[in-house]
């Protein structure tokens, strides 16, 4: 059974309100998240999960707030010995742009992409201003696009799940480790979305929904699914993979 490192590599940053993340909480409440580009080392292909931000802001405030480095795409692969022409795999947890603003550089990569998120993209609706189209044509056109329309295996040790908590094609990435199972979200949240501060379970609630979703009361339940099916969590958006390189690390 093929087994993965996950090498969470930063490849932008916004500030917004933490409510962004947290429905119905932490509205007002100035917070940066990181934006990922996660690289799965392990068998003999070359995967990421998204590409990030064509052309990230990098300043000592935002490095300082989310507690690591931002890189450029190609900075970042360069850490890990990669290329964007070296890429063989992509699978997209979603479309909004900045989970897939290099797509273009990846000539030789296959995207894992739902059929949901392709509709949208290309026909959004007017609360949809995050899906550029630009940002896959590229790839569209040379036919590098695998359709994804449920669950699916994608390499042996690496599945996804169709979560549809922040839009409609949400992918959650499956990924055995030699610590359990790994799920890279398909909905952009923090932690603090599965394990609420006391606030907010004194109110029943045992999950967050993301602060923007399609359906409140069934984000809600895939956050909590997701949250119960794996060893490992990796929120799309929580900082503290900014200073990690290495998910999972060394056991103590």
């Amino acid at each position: 059974m093929s087994q993965y490192k996950i090498h969470p590599i930063v490849m932008g940053t916004k500030i917004f309100d933490k409510g962004m993340m947290t429905y119905q909480h932490g509205y007002g409440q100035p917070y940066t998240i990181p934006i990922y580009c996660w690289y799965l080392e392990g068998g003999d292909r070359k995967v990421l999960v998204d590409t990030g931000e064509m052309s990230p802001l990098q300043s000592e405030d935002r490095e300082r707030s989310i507690g690591g480095k931002i890189y450029k795409f190609e900075e970042g692969l360069g850490l890990w010995g990669l290329t964007p022409e070296s890429i063989d795999v992509v699978i997209h947890t979603h479309l909004h742009n900045d989970h897939c603003e290099n797509d273009y550089k990846c000539t030789n990569a296959t995207f894992y992409i739902h059929e949901k998120e392709l509709e949208r993209i290309h026909n959004p609706h007017p609360l949809d201003f995050r899906y550029l189209e630009d940002y896959i044509l590229d790839v569209e056109e040379a036919g590098q696009i695998k359709i994804v329309t449920g669950d699916e295996e994608i390499l042996p040790g690496i599945r996804v799940i169709h979560t549809p908590a922040h839009t409609e094609g949400g992918l959650t990435v499956l990924i055995d480790t030699s610590q359990g199972k790994a799920a890279i979200t398909g909905f952009c949240v923090i932690m603090e979305n599965f394990y609420p501060p006391k606030e907010i379970t004194a109110m029943e609630m045992d999950v967050i929904p993301p602060g923007t979703h399609v359906n409140a009361y069934k984000a809600y339940d895939i956050v909590l699914k997701v949250r119960d099916m794996a060893e490992i969590l990796l929120p799309l958006h929580e900082p503290k993979f900014a200073s990690i390189d290495t998910i999972p690390g060394r056991k103590e």
